[in-house]
Parts: structure tokens; sequence; C-alpha cells
């Protein structure tokens, strides 16, 4: 069983209104869930305005890369300054970086845009968890998580379509426009019933540190993003960037044992149950990277359907997740953290071994039903890890626990996308590099053969070029679920770091 921390040794928040302050959070929440989904469908209208089709993966990489390298930075001003300021001026940063992007004029600006608005977004959403933490009790806790979890899954649904419709019948531009009427909203709810007390005092601020931490980050993450896209994993440029992200965040480590009031401490990686937490965070976020991002190319481009029920089936796993969440709560109080994770993890084995079974005939519906079954699994592993690791420490230290949290899960889906993408790319290398000779003359010379297949653009090919292509993008896509299948049965062992029982962590 758990012996949870004080809910709130401080009083902090006790005189907020909660149901406010939680719609001013999933409003906050939904900020950052849609302009991580809306931007997708209006980069057709995107690149036609501004150009740089070479350069819009970079739209949704910079948006990753900032939003992950500053979520500890939040975590630790979280907990010297209080929740307040710090989501104040995450929104406040994320509008800034609204306008920029809807008033962009070339595409190096827009992606300069979408770093500012990673930057707000590192903010909002590792403080959105933390004062759920604050306002919550541990068993309230997995039910309101339930909800956060479900603004994500209508986002996944919603922003896709937004986005389609605002290219299609306003402009672009309004996908970010929109944004500012929600987080005025948000902000106004906040300043008017999120109220706490914070006990004053000078703080020496880790700037060293903090900036050590966000550049080897940033090296790191771009190297896992880019590498095998941009330049060669063996390449000088990727060993460059890989050797100068590991040379600064050594130095980081340096800097940190001396720091009187470190950025993030190192305890965060001294406590089996955090950090069995934010292993299985990671895991999470490569699975979640690997499942959404080729379940619809298996969807749209092995079985023929179109972009629509690809989405639907996708939206299977958001339909799973906030339902396993919401009654995570009643189990953990039973079992414990630990063994309801442990059970959470087993469904994503099932889930992931239910991708694996998909043939090049099963009907939609098989993989519609393996991703809710993932998504049972994630909800199931995902909030209990997050209370437990909430409920080691006091509030003092929560927004740090929950922020280093939220950046591992940010890294998984760096190395998911890093992982994942190499094992497709070299599976449709392969296939494509000595094709049969009835079809060789009729295929790019490149694994864009895929568009062959994918968006329905069949024109003018010969049922023979489209079967082949169809067969490769087939193989591509269950080596890459079979490597869903083996990080998920890694999540089960990561899990087992855990203590069964969770105790408040003490220190000296």
């Amino acid at each position: 069983m758990t012996t949870p921390a004080p809910a709130n040794p401080k009083g902090i928040g006790f005189r907020s209104e909660r149901g406010p302050v939680l719609a001013a959070v999933m409003l906050s929440t939904s900020l950052v869930a849609l302009d991580a989904t809306i931007i997708a469908t209006a980069v057709p209208s995107i690149v036609t305005d501004l150009g740089g089709f070479s350069q819009f993966p970079w739209l949704f990489s910079i948006y990753l890369l900032t939003q992950a390298v500053t979520a500890p930075l939040y975590g630790k001003f979280s907990d010297l300054l209080g929740r307040k300021p710090v989501m104040f001026f995450g929104i406040a940063v994320f509008l800034l970086g609204s306008v920029l992007c809807g008033a962009a004029w070339s595409m190096p600006v827009l992606i300069a845009a979408r770093a500012v608005q990673g930057i707000g977004a590192g903010a909002i959403q590792p403080t959105s968890m933390t004062i759920i933490g604050d306002l919550y009790s541990v068993a309230e806790r997995a039910r309101v998580q339930g909800y956060l979890a479900s603004v994500w899954a209508i986002s996944s649904v919603v922003g896709p379509t937004l986005g389609g419709v605002f290219s299609e019948y306003l402009s672009w531009r309004w996908i970010f426009f929109v944004n500012l009427p929600l987080g005025a909203i948000a902000a106004w709810m906040l300043a008017r019933k999120f109220k706490e007390r914070v006990e004053r005092k000078k703080h020496r601020i880790d700037f060293a540190g903090a900036a050590l931490l966000t550049s080897g980050c940033s090296l790191i993450i771009l190297g896992l993003l880019e590498g095998g896209v941009s330049w060669e994993w063996g390449s000088t440029p990727s060993l460059l960037i890989f050797g100068a992200g590991v040379l600064l965040l050594t130095g980081f480590v340096l800097v940190e044992r001396r720091a009187a009031e470190p950025v993030l401490p190192l305890w965060v990686f001294s406590r089996r149950t955090l950090i069995g937490g934010n292993l299985i965070s990671l895991v999470v976020g490569a699975v979640m990277m690997g499942l959404t991002s080729y379940l619809p190319s298996y969807v749209q481009g092995v079985l023929g359907t179109g972009a629509l029920v690809a989405g639907f089936a996708l939206a299977a796993l958001t339909i799973g997740w906030p339902l396993a969440a919401s009654l995570a709560g009643r189990v953990y109080m039973r079992i414990g953290f630990r063994d309801t994770a442990l059970i959470g993890s087993g469904v994503i084995v099932l889930g992931t071994t239910l991708t694996t079974l998909l043939s090049k005939d099963s009907p939609v519906w098989n993989a519609a039903a393996a991703a809710f079954v993932l998504g049972v699994g994630l909800g199931l592993a995902a909030s209990p890890t997050m209370v437990a690791v909430q409920s080691t420490v006091g509030w003092e230290r929560r927004g740090v626990v929950t922020a280093t949290n939220m950046f591992s899960r940010s890294l998984g889906s760096a190395i998911g996308a890093a992982v994942f993408g190499a094992i497709a790319n070299a599976t449709l290398a392969d296939r494509f590099r000595d094709p049969p000779a009835e079809v060789a003359g009729q295929l790019p010379d490149s694994a864009d053969a895929t568009n062959l297949v994918l968006g329905g653009h069949v024109d003018g090919q010969s049922s023979g070029a489209t079967d082949f292509v169809r067969n490769a993008l087939f193989d591509a896509t269950h080596n890459t679920f079979l490597a869903l299948a083996a990080m998920a049965v890694l999540g089960v062992a990561v899990l087992l770091l855990m203590p069964r029982k969770t105790v408040e962590l003490t220190f000296d």
C-alpha cells in the first residue's frame, strides 16, 4: 500500500475554488495539445504560402525540442516562486508565439515562432500537472488526470479537423490566432480563482546549471530527432552534436553538485520511485510516438482507407487512455502504485502484440481495437506512476519531480521518433533497392514511393507498382510494431525498479 506525502503542508491552494481552477488548467492544456496536432493538416497551405517544403518538419521538431528542454527549469521555478506566476508566464509566452506564428512571412520566421510557442508550452504542461497535485488528494488525482487525458484525446481528433477547416475556408494563420481568446480566458480564470501562499525568501538562481542543462538536452534531442533524416547517424555532424551534448550534460552534473539551489537536483535520479516513474514515462512517450506515427500509415497505405478513417482508428487510443486513467485511482488505492502500473504495462504488451498480428488485409476495426487496448494500458501505467512520483515529495519539490517526469516523456518521444523512423526507413530502403524488373521504372528513387499508396495518389500507376509499394509499407510498419512490442516489454522491466510501497522521501 502507499504512504503519501501530506496533501498540502503549507496550506497552498486551500482557498482556491477547485472546479474553476481545473477548468482553467484543462483549457491551458488544450492550447498545448491543439498546437501539437492542429498544424498537421495545414502544412500544404503553409508551404504553398511561405515555401520551404524541405524545412517544414522543423515546425514539429522545434516545438517538441523547446518544450522538452525547458520543462525541468519551469519545475524548479514553480517550486521557488509558486505555480501561478510560472503558469502566467507560460501562457503569455505561448500566446506571443501564437501571434508571431500567425504573422510569419517566411518559413524560417514561422519555425522561430514555433520555438517561442514551445518555450511557453514547456511551462504550461508540467505546471498544470503540478497544480493538480497540489489541489487534489492521492485518491482523486487519477480521476482528474483522466480529465486532462481527455483533453489530449479530444484535441487529437479536433485539432487536425480544425486545421483543415481553417486552411480551406479561412486561412492557416487562424490556427494560431484562435489561441488568443482561449489563453486569455484561462489566464483570467486562474487570476480570479487560483489562490496560493508562497513563502517568500531570497533565492539563488542556478543560471549556470540552467544554461548547461538546456544546451545539453537541446543537442541530444536535436540529434535524436534529425539523425538519419538531415544527416547520417555515423556522420561527422551527428557525432559532433551528440559529443557536445554529452560534454555539456557532464558539466551540468559537476555544477549541480556544488549549486546552493540546483535547478535540477541530482537526487531526482537517485531514488527508486523517481527512477522507475521517469523511465516508464520515457517508455510511454516512445510507444505513443511509434503508434501515432505509423498506425495511420498502415491503415491508410496498407489497408487502402482514407485519412479520415485512419484518424478514427488512432482515436481509439485516446478513448482508452482517459477511461483507464479515471479508473486507475480506485485500483491503486487497493493494490498500490507499482502493481497498478504493472497491470497497465501488461496491457500495453498485449496491445503492441495485437499490432504485430495485423496483416495486409486485416479489417480496420482490428487496428482500432489494438489502439484502444494500448490506450487502456497507457492510462493504467502513466497515471499511477505520475501520482507516485508526486506523492513522494512535499509541495516545495513537487514541481521539480513533475517536470522531470514530463521531460522524460518528451525525451521518450524523441527517442521513439529516431528509433522507429530509422527502422521504417531502413526497411523501405531495403525493399526499394532491388524492386522487380516490371515495376522498377515506375518507382521514384527513394522511399517517397510510398506516396503511391498514401492519400490516394494512384492515378496513372500500374497495379503492380502500387501492390509492390503497399507490401513494402506493410513490411516497414510491421517491423515498427515489432519494435513497439519490444519497447513495451522493456516497460515491464523498468517498473520493477519501483518499490512496492511508496513513501515520502527524506532529504538531508
